[in-house]
């Protein structure tokens, strides 16, 4: 069962998470980048495949500048419906605030048909060079996910293509968030006291 794990790791009667069961879209397949406020704030990269999201964790957030090799952890599938969920998890298992930083649909770097391109994304995938083109609000343009050899089968680099949409300066994700957003609200609530930092750091022998 493709999200045997996913379940196994959450009680639903506690969290608000989608349990889910396999489904696909219809015409193009769909993607969600949420930001997601954990124990360290990351990135959840999702793209649908086979009527699930496969998924990565990028520690740094995606990037528009082909020179970055951003890492991206795969972790467990996750339902198909999880690409409309934000909200706050509670206590466990990734608790913490997810908000959606970009969502859209993507394809093979042919835009084939569906069915076409999830043959193509699929073969991609199972080598470790999953190469789509996404069409996003914040991400456009060509990417690749590439899993690294001689490292843990989870080990993945998301790289942006040299394409039209592609930057030549610096690319922070974080600069590319709503000020009002739930996460910046928290983080703006809870910065550390440079006061007391400053007095910790001083008794530290």
């Amino acid at each position: 069962m493709p999200l045997e794990l996913y379940k196994k790791k959450r009680n639903f009667n506690e969290t608000p998470e989608p349990e889910g069961k396999p489904k696909s879209s219809k015409s193009k397949l769909a993607f969600v980048i949420q930001r997601h406020k954990a124990s360290h704030l990351h990135y959840d990269f999702r793209l649908e495949m086979d009527g699930i999201l496969k998924s990565w964790a990028v520690p740094k957030g995606p990037s528009l500048n082909p020179k970055d090799k951003r890492l991206a952890m795969m972790v467990e599938d996750h339902p198909y419906d999880y690409k409309d969920f934000a909200g706050i998890i509670p206590s466990g298992y990734g608790a913490g605030i997810v908000e959606i930083w970009d969502n859209g649909t993507y394809s093979d770097l042919e835009n084939s048909d569906i069915k076409t391109a999830e043959k193509n994304l699929r073969a991609g995938l199972h080598a470790g060079n999953l190469k789509f083109r996404m069409f996003g609000k914040k991400l456009k343009g060509e990417f690749a996910l590439v899993r690294l050899k001689g490292k843990q089968d989870n080990t993945w680099l998301l790289i942006k293509h040299n394409d039209e949409y592609a930057v030549d300066e610096d690319y922070n994700s974080e600069d590319d968030t709503p000020e009002n957003s739930p996460i910046n609200k928290w983080l703006a609530e809870n910065k550390p006291d440079k006061a007391n930092t400053r007095s910790a750091k001083k008794k530290v022998p």
